[in-house]
């Protein structure tokens, strides 16, 4: 029981310090969507957003479904993994 309970506790804290660090390519994003609520920016926060909101957005930037002055030259250097991975850890980012 000690020995579950113990590796529970490391998978824990193994996912819980992944889910901290950013993927590759997240970083780019807070140039122009600023992490605090306090920023005036006309990007829009991407901190709490679901994920799929995210996904979609870089999946229409990247086809041209949706205009764009230079996320679509962005989005189209992510790979759909990549993109899904920054997707999801803003998503989860604290507010």
């Amino acid at each position: 029981m000690k020995l579950l309970a113990a590796t529970l506790v490391a998978l824990v804290t193994a996912t819980a310090a992944a889910a901290v660090e950013a993927p590759a390519g997240a970083a780019a994003c807070s140039g122009c969507h600023a992490r605090s609520a306090d920023v005036d920016t006309p990007a829009p926060r991407l901190v709490g957003m679901k994920a799929d909101d995210i996904l979609a957005a870089m999946v229409a930037f990247r086809s041209g479904a949706r205009p764009a002055a230079v996320m679509d030259r962005i989005a189209k250097g992510f790979t759909e993994p990549e993109a899904a991975a920054i997707a999801n850890w803003y998503a989860t980012q604290p507010n």
